[in-house]
Parts: C-alpha cells; structure tokens; sequence
C-alpha cells in the first residue's frame, strides 16, 4: 500500500502504470470509511490493475454552516481498510494540494437535475462536487471510477458532467449497502444518538412501504410521495427537508400516471444530524 499526499507522486505512479498498458480504478472518497465505501473498493479490485483509493475532505462542497470541521477523519483506519479490501494506492491531499490558488475555476453542472433536491437547500454543494470530482478525474486519469446510489442526485450529476464534458471512463454505480436493520450506511452514522439511530429507521421503512404501493398497482407519484412523507413525520425526532420523487436519469417533474424509472429521495434532520437515503422505483 502506497500513500500519496501529493498530485506529483499519483501522477508519476499513474504515468507509469499507464505506460505499461495498466488499467485504474478510482475509488472517490471523503474518508471515515464504512462498508459502503467497501463495497465500492471491493468491485474495483478484479475490474482494474490498479486501484487508486482517495481520502479528501472537500471543502467546497461545504456550506459555512455545515460539518466541515466535525466531518469524522480517521486515515489511520481508512488506509488499514482500504489495504484489506485491495487498495493498492490512497490518495491524501490537503485542501491546499487540491486548491493551491484563490478557488477561482469551477466546474458545474446546470439545469434541474442541480436544482431540486439537495440542491435546493445547499445551492453551492455540487458545484464542489463536481470541481473536485474532475480534479481527482485529471490526477488519477481512471479507466473506471466507483461512486454509491445512496448519493443518487450526485451520481447523476457526475454522470451528466462525463457526458458533457467527455471524460474517457467508465462510471459504476454500486447498490447502497445497508446495515442489518435497514439503515443505509453512512459516515454520518456516527454523529446518531442511540435513540436518533433508532428513529431513523423510519427513513428505510418508508420508501420499503413505497416500493411496496408500486408493486401492489400504485401509480400516483403524489400518493406516493405523501405517504412516504407522512411515515417519516409519524417519528417525532425527525425533521423533514425533503420528500421528493424525479424522473430518471434527468431528475424533472413527474408526469400522472407515473411510466417509467423515477427516484424516490428523502432527506430528514434527527438532532443535528442530516440522512439521506433513496429508492429507485420501476413502474410500468
């Protein structure tokens, strides 16, 4: 296992490997890694020559007001993981590494899909997102980079941003990987009071209770989506931000009847702590 904390040192291992006809995986990552994360170094191992794991905690992708400075790091344990699971390479930069002038040059994605969801309460959040994202693209130069559903809106928007800008890789998008209780992995996790960890199950068994009305002949996206709502409202720790449904992959407005592949998002407050988790609903 190789720790780089610089964009010179990737780049020399990375032109090597290229020069010898070796593919790389990027595994994206902002550390505290979980079995999510793991699940991600996991398919890359055998799709990939190489597999390049980066650790970085991304301050643009924070607002002022957000957990950058309480965000968990754990490299130590990270690297420890990473290894066990066939990491070959972490990449560790400081936010000076990856942002060494005044932050002047963005890349970001426009249009709806950065709109709703997320975007609507964090308007400057996937403009980070996608700024370090094709940074790590340029450093790392992968053949294949993994990212999880549970961050669906990003993973669309990255999907659009390689489309758009014709990035010469291969994106795989893993399942969410949930605890045996349902709860979707998460490096948030942590911040949960056993009680708050408790109600937050409401998040998983709601959109379970969805995907359940779709297979039982529900084609109402408002029914749906006022279920889900009115679920997650019955646990008094939770505090609503959004229950949302989209139209894939471009995440518009929904038509009645729903036809088609839609997406199925929430995000709720317990305490201080903010989840997010999602389905994927198939009507037709």
């Amino acid at each position: 296992m190789t720790v780089c904390k610089t964009r010179a040192e990737l780049r020399k291992i990375v032109e090597e490997a290229k020069k010898n006809g070796k593919s790389i995986g990027l595994v994206p990552t902002m550390g505290a890694l979980h079995e999510g994360h793991g699940s991600l170094i996991a398919a890359a191992r055998p799709e990939n020559d190489l597999v390049i794991v980066s650790i970085f905690v991304n301050p643009t992708q924070f607002a002022p007001n957000e957990d950058l400075d309480a965000y968990p790091r754990t490299l130590d344990t990270d690297v420890a993981l990473a290894e066990s699971l066939g990491a070959d390479i972490i990449f560790a930069p400081t936010a000076k590494e990856m942002y060494p002038s005044c932050d002047d040059t963005w890349v970001e994605v426009t249009g709806n899909i950065t709109k709703v969801l997320c975007g609507k309460s964090r308007p400057t959040h996937f403009r980070g997102v996608t700024t370090v994202v094709t940074k790590l693209f340029l450093i790392a130069c992968p053949d294949r980079a993994y990212f999880g559903q549970k961050d669906a809106q990003q993973v669309h928007i990255i999907r659009r941003m390689v489309k758009d800008l014709f990035f010469p890789l291969e994106l795989r998008i893993l399942p969410i990987i949930r605890e045996h209780d349902g709860l979707a992995k998460s490096s948030r996790n942590v911040y949960l009071s056993p009680e708050e960890r408790k109600a937050a199950l409401v998040l998983s068994q709601s959109l379970s209770a969805a995907e359940e009305a779709v297979r039982g002949g529900e084609r109402s996206g408002a029914r749906l989506v006022d279920s889900v709502r009115a679920q997650i409202a019955c646990e008094p720790m939770s505090n609503i931000e959004y229950v949302e449904l989209h139209t894939l992959p471009d995440l518009t407005p929904v038509t009645e009847p729903l036809n088609g592949a839609y997406l199925l998002a929430v995000a709720v407050r317990f305490g201080t702590t903010r989840l997010i988790d999602n389905t994927v609903l198939e009507v037709f």
